[in-house]
């Protein structure tokens, strides 16, 4: 490869190696062209290494202790349960992470896509230039996919650092805290905040709205509420965080509710407030790329900019920040490169929080349905009607379904509950695709599984219960 002052050419260059860059660069190398990838720092990007990966681990970790110490309704006693924290994070880190990491490496070399290390900058509509430790490089394309991300928000009097963490270090943490403040009660807050008291830290949550989790529904949060509460976890709601103080070996964290100023102390407060998109300092208004006022890019159904050879997707452009869709859209626009005539399309977007017990919606809610014009009814069967939650002692939550009254078709579904994460991709699947409450129902579903409770709902919402 030449270096120096020379432009090496490209034929398409993905910014970024997360879920959505790597996703796009494989798809693109699949399709015909000619890849190189470039990234500042991880492979995989943060949900890989930082973020939806390692967050599981943990939450695992928590679940194999607090089973461990409270299974004697199945009959089964545990002495001495302990927990080695370390080798808990060596675990999350050094297998968890770097097997899939490793992975990625594997199938980016496997198809022949070249990985460049260093940050990238837009001199122009078809140029950039990358810069690492040891050199720079001048690199012209024919089109560039934007994946890079976004990063947590940083808020006034909790600058990061010490024992004031985001959420990358809040997985990374020594220890288990013995008392944690958790500032925003989100998904990353209340998944997180769950995990760690499930490993023994007494957990405080300060959430600015009236409730936990906001995106989902007041019944749906309920459960986890109540699973907070049996947990020790403290939520104060409406709360606004005004400072934290590190005072080398703990910090006071100062908030204000209900009218007055309170003040608690941690070993670590960690801030998960939301997240910010990784659109400064790449060059893209050079370039000529549009930004919105938050600093999203501006892009088509396509994920293309409003400069032809520049494309985005992921974290930086409108919509939810989940791997899932960046992974989604990178698809779309490595096609939609190659010619191909794809779009965008959200209707079967889910979104899960895993909490104890897992939350996971798809399409619209009731409500939401209602407010589109659309003439539907919610059917909902509790878990307590199956018999593999029964026999898993887990029977807390539901599945509802959102169905049209004239014909049943499918236009969303929220399920609470064991194994949520995973049964929503049936309904997914029935709202991408239009089906009907038939259709599920006349699906053959294995016995004794969870995915009976979404079969129990359909033959509900078609006035047909057997398990009801």
């Amino acid at each position: 490869m030449v270096v120096g002052d020379f432009a090496v050419e490209l034929d398409t260059v993905v910014i970024g190696a997360g879920p959505g860059g790597y996703v796009a660069a494989i798809r693109a190398a699949q399709m015909g062209q000619k890849v190189a990838i470039i990234e500042r720092e991880y492979i995989g990007g943060v949900c890989l290494n930082v973020g939806c990966i390692p967050s599981k681990a943990l939450i695992s970790a928590g679940h194999k202790l607090h089973d461990a110490k409270h299974s004697d309704v199945f009959g089964v006693t545990a002495e001495n349960v302990k927990l080695d924290f370390a080798k808990t994070q060596d675990w999350k880190d050094n297998v968890v992470v770097n097997q899939l990491t490793t992975g990625v490496k594997f199938l980016l070399k496997k198809n022949k896509v070249e990985i460049i290390n260093g940050e990238a900058f837009f001199v122009d509509e078809n140029t950039l230039r990358v810069i690492n430790e040891d050199s720079a490089q001048t690199y012209s394309f024919n089109n560039a996919i934007v994946a890079t991300g976004s990063r947590p928000i940083e808020i006034k009097g909790f600058k990061f650092g010490g024992r004031v963490l985001d959420s990358t270090g809040g997985l990374n943490l020594p220890e288990v805290p013995k008392k944690f403040v958790i500032v925003g009660g989100g998904v990353i807050g209340a998944e997180l905040g769950s995990a760690y008291a499930n490993l023994g830290a007494e957990v405080t949550i300060l959430e600015g709205s009236p409730q936990i989790l906001p995106t989902f529904e007041k019944d749906m949060v309920k459960f986890v509420e109540s699973d907070f509460k049996k947990k020790g976890i403290k939520v104060v709601t409406k709360a606004m965080a005004k400072e934290a103080i590190d005072n080398g070996d703990s910090v006071t964290v100062h908030y204000e509710a209900d009218g007055k100023t309170e003040t608690i102390e941690a070993d670590y407060v960690m801030v998960t407030v939301g997240r910010r998109p990784n659109t400064d300092d790449l060059g893209l208004e050079i370039a000529g790329v549009e930004l919105s006022e938050r600093g999203l890019v501006n892009v088509d159904k396509q994920g293309r900019t409003n400069v032809p050879s520049i494309w985005a997707i992921g974290d930086i452009v409108a919509g939810a920040a989940l791997a899932h869709k960046a992974s989604f859209e990178a698809k779309i626009a490595a096609e939609a490169i190659s010619g191909k005539a794809v779009e965008v399309d959200y209707v079967g977007m889910p979104a899960v929080a895993f909490t104890d017990p897992e939350l996971a919606v798809v399409g619209m809610t009731e409500k939401e349905a209602k407010e589109a014009g659309l003439d539907v009814k919610a059917s909902k069967f509790t878990l307590g009607g199956n018999g593999r939650a029964l026999s898993l002692n887990q029977t807390e939550g539901f599945v509802r379904l959102v169905t049209t009254k004239e014909d049943n078709i499918v236009v969303g579904g929220q399920v609470v509950g064991v194994g949520a994460s995973d049964m929503i991709a049936e309904i997914g699947l029935a709202v991408e695709a239009g089906m009907n409450a038939e259709d599920i129902a006349l699906t053959i579903h294995s016995h004794p599984s969870l995915a009976e409770a979404v079969m129990d709902t359909a033959e509900l919402a078609l006035g047909l219960p057997i398990h009801v």
